[in-house]
């Protein structure tokens, strides 16, 4: 008898559990976009203005996707998983379904609208994946099942199909704040980024680099990352850093929470606004 009580125990533990981690995925989940609109048209190229957001997850986006998020604009385009163009609803990335949220692809494009002429439309190229460091990057490494250069390369070319390739949003280094890894971490930021506008065939082309957040329990070692990013930015005039000191973590003291993400999605437009000048 007593047994069998502990066999039902056990199954009705199980069950609580298992129902539990479904209502956690179901919340983190419940704001997604339940289908994907095409714009009516594609623009001329000529008129589309695109950005390539890279990095890892604090670019991928772990944020808790709200309605706000989900409002398409007609000027604001990104590509799904086939890579065919899309009105832009969050989550933009798409490598990692279990973990993606919110990012700050939209809160860019958005505050940019603004300042650009009404005929440019926004294509935002996803391409960043959670916890892959600036070497694998460098080596290609096939990481979360993403081999992260090609994937770049390949994206590449999507923007060249139908726009004109305006900037790189970077936020990278959580994996390389280590004492191993920071003092090479402005060299390897000189050799990746040197390579990525290879790729784009435009040795100008702007690169923003967003922080790491001030809030990790690893602080010393990612305010020295941070110091590496400026040491870059000082001696190339076509990158520009993007501060987060105020920035808020959503809990875990490694990611963004939502607003931070959509402040963050303002302040990278406003780099890039300066930059471009």
């Amino acid at each position: 008898m007593n047994k069998v009580i502990c066999i039902l125990l056990t199954l009705c533990l199980f069950v609580c559990c298992h129902s539990k981690i479904n209502a956690q995925a179901d919340t983190r989940t419940l704001s997604f976009p339940k289908v994907e609109s095409k714009p009516t048209r594609i623009p001329d190229k000529k008129k589309v203005w695109v950005f390539i957001l890279a990095g890892q997850s604090n670019m991928a986006g772990r944020g808790l996707v709200e309605p706000q998020d989900t409002i398409p604009s007609s000027r604001i385009l990104t590509i799904n998983k086939q890579g065919k163009i899309i009105l832009a609803k969050e989550p933009l990335h798409f490598y990692e379904p279990t973990l993606t949220g919110l990012d700050c692809g939209l809160s860019f494009g958005k505050t940019l609208l603004s300042h650009v002429p009404d005929n440019v439309s926004i294509l935002l190229i996803p391409t960043a994946v959670g916890g892959s460091s600036i070497s694998q990057w460098l080596g290609d490494s096939t990481f979360r099942n993403v081999k992260l250069f090609t994937n770049f390369k390949e994206k590449v070319e999507i923007a060249k199909q139908y726009g004109q390739l305006k900037g790189i949003l970077w936020h990278q280094g959580e994996s390389d704040a280590n004492p191993k890894n920071i003092p090479e971490y402005s060299n390897r930021l000189t050799k990746l980024f040197t390579e990525f506008r290879k790729i784009a065939g435009k040795k100008t082309l702007p690169i923003m680099l967003g922080e790491l957040g001030s809030y990790s329990n690893t602080k010393e070692n990612w305010m020295l990352i941070n110091e590496q990013m400026k040491r870059y930015a000082s001696i190339d005039r076509h990158a520009i850093v993007v501060t987060t000191g105020d920035l808020i973590h959503k809990g875990d003291q490694i990611h963004f929470n939502s607003e931070g993400q959509r402040l963050l999605g303002q302040r990278y437009a406003e780099a890039y606004l300066k930059i471009k000048k």
